[in-house]
């Protein structure tokens, strides 16, 4: 499960980091030129890369713990 949650969750997570770069660099927010300044579908894009990023941060909780447990060994 974990593994899966991976998968989905990280290059979602990367392609949020992508689109606020962007918007820091050059002021283009690349989900709404493509699908329009907060329209229903860019809506659904934010929430769900929110989602994988809410996910992403107990992802790395976890993997903190596992790389603590093995360093005390």
């Amino acid at each position: 499960m974990h593994k899966m949650m991976n998968y989905i969750c990280e290059p979602l997570m990367i392609i949020g980091a992508i689109n606020w770069g962007l918007i820091g660099a050059f002021n283009f927010n690349l989900v709404a030129a493509l699908f329009g300044s907060m329209s229903l579908l860019s809506r659904i894009i934010y929430i769900i890369i929110g989602i994988a990023g809410i996910c992403g941060i107990f992802m790395f909780g976890r993997s903190c713990q596992v790389i603590v447990k093995n360093n005390n060994r």
